[in-house]
């Protein structure tokens, strides 16, 4: 079985990482760091000069002490160092649910030490109970952290090794089996960050369960479990009717929603599954029953909102969709738990030799990473996560399918715009008119008079202040000069085409009261004679603006390739230029002109996230032999940097044997002409496919 090669992180001082991650023990929020490997190794020829190196990993059987003692025996014949051996390893692996870090403290030659040390540094006994949740962390991890085949994962934390941690069923029969022992646990490793509150159906471990199910194929597996876990809790039968419907049990799925809504009519997990449901089978008018009354169910979560305004976006319902958008509850993006650790003297990088490969091998990064165009490195949206990620795509198919100047219209139509504001100040309004709250009206489906209520958090990160001080003076992606005579240039033509979006005016500004401390009281009382209208929400005006820019951007490229094209010349950008264009270019819903900048990537270098990109296309329109193409080089790169492992590209791989089975998907692989290793990597992700008795496997 190939394994990737191990990193070195070589340390200033011994045990300072070691130390770090004693100091970051009390601020862990959730599932923990991946599990970190600390080696000190003494020189050979001289015997008292010694040295500290380290790795992260994920996916290490964490069940026993044992196990993880034999992961560092095992790492210490596999060093490329023949100058030094090693004398002692310690592994570091942490229990989310005791918020203990376990350790396993090996000496060569000599003995084996187990015990776990809590937020205060104190060390503690190593129970079996705590081994059972460590290994069941260790699971969970494996997935949050696992990279999507994009590269981005990989590039956040170095020097990672990343293994499947469940590679058999009886590994998969010891999993369930914990999850089942530590299920009702489960909201103490908290929750996606859409999620404001966990609870048993949206947290850490139920995130983890449905990924593996959904990965490997194994529905059957998951019905057992949430089917015995549903007698003991009812509010188990959302997760269970999400893989009896994945599993194609769509009949048994809607039998068991019926009946389970009939139990907990105000489970908001149960009606988006529904509604999620309705959706899917193009009954968008009963979807909008069941998100309406998730949101009376949960109004203080992002996931029922969002839902109904993808419902009121499927129905056409613009302006309905903006109120409900407006109306989201939105969360400060949480980042996981990534280890902090002590800047190293150097970093070793050691190639696998299995996963060398000519055109996947990207060049010093110096030479391409300055050719950036500045305006491309300020597009604000490329850096959204979470719920204002959720909240931009809405907005984005909104403008994919309306366009941008019938948006601003609806948007002046649902908000007040802060010239009408400004103007009614002045002339003063009508002291006696009503104030409804705009959340219910986009419940009702009717608009009606007043204000939004909602008070939410203007800042996204804390970056999004900014974005309206940059439009005005970014520099465009042309480098031609007008004159007089000459006609005009792209970022010209895109200003005339795209209109900029007039300011509204946000609940914050009005709330203050900086006209005057004594007017705040007052305020909403002179806003009331705008009928049918809103205050919107200062996240919305920056996404409005964000919006506003990508559009700009987008438009300035398209009228720069399409002048290339009438005059018969090239139109060159450097790799990471286009990989930024294809990205921009998804953002907005324009699929075609993704592909086609991921493509021109590609001519330029080898790209994961541009390949992955092209995977997804091949994968709509069902082109087998090209995905293999892009899955085989995908699958090395991920090698090549220390992942053995990646959730996404093997659930594509299974998706692909389902399909052509297992016999035409290894034939196509072994029929490429690249180097044996290299196909045989991409064997044993069809062998993952094939141990677990995946569709189409059989033969």
């Amino acid at each position: 079985m190939i394994t990737p090669a191990v990193p070195e992180i070589v340390e200033e001082e011994i045990e300072s990482a070691i130390d770090s991650r004693n100091e970051a023990l009390p601020t862990l929020r959730e599932l923990g760091p991946p599990d970190l490997v600390h080696l000190v190794k003494q020189s050979i020829k001289s015997g008292n000069k010694q040295s500290g190196v380290y790795h992260h990993v994920t996916g290490v059987d964490a069940s026993s002490s044992a196990s993880l003692a034999a992961y560092v025996n095992t790492i210490t014949y596999n060093l490329n160092d023949k100058t030094s051996k090693v004398i002692s390893g310690l592994y570091c692996c942490y229990n989310a649910f005791s918020r203990l870090d376990m350790r396993v403290d090996v000496k060569i030659p000599g003995g084996v030490e187990s015990y776990c040390i809590d937020e205060r540094g104190d060390k503690r006994v190593a129970s079996d109970a705590l081994w059972i949740e460590t290994f069941l962390c260790g699971v969970l991890r494996a997935y949050a952290y696992a990279d999507d085949g994009s590269g981005e994962s990989i590039k956040k934390i170095i020097g990672v090794r990343r293994f499947d941690p469940i590679t058999s069923t009886e590994m998969e029969h010891r999993f369930l089996d914990a999850a089942e022992r530590l299920f009702f646990k489960g909201p103490q490793l908290g929750s996606e960050p859409e999620v404001q509150v966990p609870n048993n159906a949206s947290n850490h471990l139920t995130t983890g369960l449905l990924s593996y199910i959904h990965t490997t194929g194994r529905y059957t597996s998951g019905i057992n479990l949430f089917e015995k876990l549903r007698t003991r809790d009812p509010e188990v039968s959302s997760l269970l009717a999400r893989v009896m419907i994945s599993g194609d049990e769509e009949v048994q799925a809607v039998k068991l929603l019926h009946d389970a809504i009939a139990k907990l009519p105000m489970d908001y997990s149960l009606l988006d599954c529904q509604a999620t449901f309705c959706q899917s089978k193009g009954r968008l008018d009963w979807a909008l029953e069941c998100a309406k009354r998730g949101v009376t169910a949960a109004p203080s979560e992002f996931s029922t909102w969002a839902k109904l305004a993808e419902v009121y976006v499927g129905l056409e319902d613009w302006d309905l969709a903006l109120l409900t958008l407006n109306s989201c509850p939105m969360f400060t993006y949480q980042e996981k738990d990534l280890p902090r650790m002590p800047e190293p003297a150097k970093i070793l990088l050691p190639v696998l030799p299995e996963s060398m490969l000519d055109e996947i091998d990207e060049p010093n990064q110096a030479q391409y990473g300055e050719q950036v165009h500045a305006s491309l490195r300020k597009l604000h949206a490329a850096g959204y996560k979470g719920t204002f990620l959720k909240a931009y795509s809405i907005l984005t198919e909104i403008t994919a399918k309306i366009g941008w100047d019938q948006l601003l219209r609806i948007r002046s139509q649902v908000f007040v715009m802060e010239e009408e504001y400004r103007s009614e100040k002045q002339t003063g309004s009508n002291p006696n008119a009503s104030n409804p709250n705009a959340s219910t009206t986009a419940i009702r489906g009717t608009p009606s008079p007043g204000v939004n209520s909602a008070e939410l958090d203007g800042h996204v990160n804390g970056e999004q202040d900014a974005a309206d001080d940059d439009l005005d003076n970014e520099e465009t992606l042309s480098d031609k000069q007008t004159s007089p005579t000459s006609p005009p240039d792209s970022a010209t033509i895109a200003e005339s085409s795209i209109e900029k979006p007039e300011q509204t005016i946000t609940t914050e500004a009005v709330k203050s009261g900086n006209d005057d401390p004594n007017d705040a009281s007052d305020a909403n009382t002179k806003y009331t004679q705008f009928h049918n209208k809103r205050l919107c929400e200062r996240w919305l005006d920056n996404l409005f603006m964000v919006l506003y820019e990508d559009l700009r951007i987008y438009t300035i490229w398209r009228t720069d390739m399409a002048r290339a094209q009438s005059e018969s010349s090239d139109y060159r950008k450097s790799a990471e230029e286009w990989e930024i264009l294809g990205e921009l270019a998804e953002r907005l819903h324009h699929f075609p002109e993704a592909v086609e900048a991921y493509q021109a990537c590609l001519r330029v270098r080898f790209s994961p996230k541009a390949m992955k990109g092209v995977l997804k296309n091949y994968e709509n329109q069902g082109r087998s032999g090209e995905m293999l193409q892009a899955m085989i080089r995908l699958i090395t790169w991920q090698y090549r940097w220390y992942s053995e492992f990646s959730p996404a590209l093997l659930r594509t791989i299974r998706k692909l044997i389902e399909t052509e089975g297992a016999v035409k998907v290894r034939s196509i692989v072994q029929a490429t002409s690249l180097p044996q290793p290299v196909l045989d990597l991409t064997h044993r992700y069809v062998e993952l496919c094939v141990a677990f008795r995946s569709s189409g496997s059989e033969a």
